[in-house]
């Protein structure tokens, strides 16, 4: 494995088109003496953890670009090498060109993990860190690149350790039983903390899913209940088409926005009824998907289908008002199954009395 990682690596390390700054990161045992000969100044010379002003000279004596030096010394950078970035303006005609003198690109992060200066989970934490697009995923990559997640699972393998020697000794000294080396209740102790710590890192998986790639929340009713709209009102834009006709919306359209650092991924779908129509049946049929994937769902009723007040908690179960109420809340009771936070939303109370 060493073999295949010798030899020096360059790439761009931040994303294309986007800010006024680019790096590009060369690591290895070469760094130095490639990147050397693009620089007057002699780099060998700069020291560690270090920025200098420099001008990259392309082959030929024209000058390229402006850009700031920093240097890493091994082990003590990011991939554990020798480490060199480059801070250049963000053309992505100046990258190609860095890019072209330097050679080709690479993965650092992998050699990053193959040196031993993080764990997989870490690295892993890396990707989600570049792709994390709301406070709350920033948040959770950067805990998890600090290595949190690999504390919590450095402490449970020794909590096992510590329950596997214990169930050792005793079954190595199980003729003998006057010997006891693990009290039974410290034992069943153990065991049923190691099974809760195991139960909270699996549920914390979804959780973290959840918060990386969007909280999936589902709209979903009656047609012409007022879905398209809420969805609108909720992006700020004209993302569905919004129409009086009956089963306009045939597809699940999505739209992510983030409340309070929170990005939550929302599904406008098409109206639940009976119908005939082939088209419609596919558009409803993606609509039961998309409850199925949900952790929440936005049931919106519209509130003009009550006669009486929707706000009054005193609705006669007896009167067609009320057998109309709970008809209502008894479908969503038969489509959102128990797992999903269920949010019944009323809407159109504004004509109600008009």
């Amino acid at each position: 494995m060493d073999l295949l990682f010798q030899d020096t690596i360059c790439a761009v390390s931040t994303a294309p088109g986007v800010g006024g700054i680019a790096v590009i990161r060369v690591s290895g045992k070469e760094a130095l003496r490639i990147c050397a000969p693009f620089f007057k100044s002699d780099i060998s010379a700069i020291p560690a953890n270090s920025c200098r002003f420099a001008r990259f000279i392309r082959p030929g004596g024209e000058v390229l670009d402006e850009v700031m030096l920093t240097v890493f010394r091994a082990p003590h950078s990011f991939t554990g090498e020798d480490t060199i970035e480059i801070a250049c303006h963000g053309s992505l005609y100046i990258q190609q060109c860095i890019l072209q003198d330097l050679v080709r690109g690479g993965e650092f992060t992998q050699r990053a993990f193959l040196n031993g200066k993080m764990d997989l989970s870490q690295a892993e934490a890396v990707a989600d860190l570049i792709a994390s697009n709301s406070r709350a995923a920033h948040r959770l990559a950067l805990k998890q690149m600090r290595g949190g997640y690999s504390d919590e699972l450095a402490r449970l393998r020794g909590k096992l350790l510590d329950f596997t020697s214990l169930v050792e000794l005793e079954l190595d000294f199980a003729d003998h039983e006057e010997l006891e080396f693990a009290d039974r209740s410290q034992l069943q102790s153990l065991a049923q903390e190691i099974e809760q710590k195991i139960a909270r890192l699996c549920d914390s998986f979804s959780v973290g899913n959840a918060i990386k790639n969007g909280i999936p929340v589902a709209i979903v009713g009656r047609t012409n209940a007022g879905k398209s709209t809420l969805l609108n009102a909720l992006v700020g834009e004209e993302k569905a088409i919004v129409s009086d006709i009956h089963g306009t919306t045939r597809d699940v359209i999505e739209d992510c926005i983030s409340i309070d650092g929170i990005l939550f991924r929302f599904f406008d779908t098409a109206g639940l009824r009976e119908t005939t129509d082939t088209i419609e049946s596919l558009g409803i049929a993606r609509s039961y998907r998309a409850i199925d994937k949900a952790q929440i769902v936005l049931w919106v009723i519209d509130a003009t289908e009550l006669s009486e007040s929707p706000l009054d908690g005193s609705a006669c179960a007896d009167s067609s008002s009320g057998t109309a109420s709970q008809s209502l809340i008894d479908e969503t009771e038969i489509v959102v199954p128990d797992d999903k936070q269920l949010i019944i939303v009323l809407n159109k109370i504004d004509k109600i009395g008009n």
